[in-house]
Formats: structure tokens, sequence, C-alpha cells
């Protein structure tokens, strides 16, 4: 279900549960509208209002099952169009590289050709062609990807016995990004993304907390080495191996991590002395 077909049943959903409880409320209190008083129009709305309080359980559990449905069918399409998603950027990696190589292989051609093929005949387990009826076939629903079969096609070996010039290979790898990006931009609407709660927006970020931990962290940590030093080692080679290369990792200074100006020693056993 496309979210526009989801916002449209929504629509009737609420539309429907309106118009009930406006008659509802209406018939529960025709009794106070003089010119309706004692009429047999007043009877029947009497009815109407008892028929559906008297049904109100079955009405809000046939509600909840069918928005529910609503739901998970909107689910499973959207887990879809992640999966489809997901075949559409290997195949465009894989075109990408397939550009770079300078004396591609026809083996190396097929496997890339029918990656892409795999993905645009994909397509129609997520949707109908646009305008296809029982007569006419219909408009492929995302054409970039036909325009990177067809770029694709310009390297073919079996047609192009000498290797294409670098300047060649330019030319078809940005005709693939720029079809890649014009179907990115509208592809993904279909799966209402949100903006992230913590977003990272500038470039160069660096890490804003520090080394350390806090005091209960190390006292955990230095019970744990306690209970540890009460047994023995099964191999005290192993034990040297990873205190060694810990202890080497810390004193090399990281963008995010700088080592202390005399860092202690550590024993084979892990545990500073």
């Amino acid at each position: 279900m496309t979210r526009s077909t989801l916002k449209a049943t929504m629509r009737r959903v609420y539309a429907l549960l309106g118009l009930v409880l406006a008659i509802s409320l209406f018939a529960k209190f025709v009794d106070h509208i003089a010119p309706l008083r004692g009429s047999g129009l007043e009877a029947m709305l009497k009815d109407a209002y008892e028929f559906l309080r008297d049904m109100s359980l079955l009405i809000a559990t046939g509600g909840v099952a069918y928005i529910t449905n609503v739901y998970q069918r909107r689910s499973s399409f959207v887990d879809a169009l992640k999966e489809e998603w997901r075949d559409i950027i290997a195949a465009k990696s894989a075109l990408f590289s397939y550009t770079q190589l300078e004396m591609p292989t026809v083996e190396i051609y097929l496997i890339t050709f029918c990656k892409l093929s795999e993905t645009i005949d994909n397509m129609r387990s997520v949707y109908h062609n646009v305008g296809e009826t029982g007569d006419l076939v219909g408009l492929y629903p995302y054409a970039p990807l036909h325009d990177m079969r067809r770029a694709l096609q310009t390297l073919d070996p079996r047609k192009n016995p000498q290797a294409p010039d670098a300047e060649t290979r330019a030319l078809v790898r940005d005709a693939i990004l720029q079809s890649f990006y014009a179907l990115r931009e509208t592809f993904l609407e279909e799966l209402d993304l949100e903006e992230p709660d913590h977003p990272l927006l500038i470039s160069g970020g660096r890490r804003a907390k520090v080394a350390g931990s806090t005091g209960s962290a190390r006292r955990r940590q230095e019970r744990q080495r306690t209970r540890q030093d009460r047994g023995s080692s099964s191999n005290s080679h192993i034990d040297q191996l990873l205190a060694e290369l810990m202890q080497k990792e810390e004193q090399t200074a990281k963008p995010w991590r700088q080592p202390a100006a005399s860092a202690p020693a550590v024993p084979a056993n892990g545990r500073a002395s």
C-alpha cells in the first residue's frame, strides 16, 4: 500500500467515523428539537441510537481490526521497498565499479548487467507500471534505471573490441550517477523518512566526549581483575600478548585519543601494579 493510498484510506475511515458520531449525537438529543419531537423521524433516530450503542463494541472492534490490517499492509509494502532499494544501491555500486575497469571482461560485464536487470525486473514485485491496463503495458515507474542500463550497454566488450578510454568511461559513470541521484530523490519519498533526532550536520565533526569513565565503572573493572587474578592462567603467553597489544594501542596517538605522558607498564594479567 503506497503512502497516497494509505492517506486516502484513513481519510475514508475518519469520515465514516465522524458520520457515525454525528448521527449518534444528533439522535441522542433529537427529543430536544421541538419540530422533530414526537415525529416518526424522532423514533427512527432513537432506534438508530440504540442500535449504534448496542453495536458499539462490535463497531469499535471491527474498526480497530481494519485499521490494523491497513497499517500491516503498509508495513509490508515499506519492507518490500527497502529491499528493492538495497538492490538498487548494490546495482549502482556494481555499475560504478565496472566503469573503473580499463579492460573489463565479458564475464564481468554480464554479471554487472544481470545484477541491474534483476533490479529492474524486481520492481514489478513492488509497483505496477504507470498507466497499465488490460491492453496497455504502461510506463515503467522509475525510468532512470533504464537510463543506467543503456549507459552500461555502451561499454559492452562484445560490441566494442577496443577498451573504452578514460574519458568515455567517465562520461558513462557520470550518466549512471546522475540517473541514480534522480531516482533516489523520488524513490525514497515513499518510505516516509523522518529527520534524525540527533543529527551531526557539520563537516569535520569531532568526538565530544573525552577519554575516561565513572568511578563506579573503574571499581567494577578492578573487582573483575581481582577475581581473575585469583585463578591461574591457562596460557601465560596469551595473557602477555594481549597485555602488550593493549598497552601498545593505548600508547598510540589517535585523533580521538591521546596517550598519557608516562603510561605505566601493564603486566601479563592486564592489571596495572
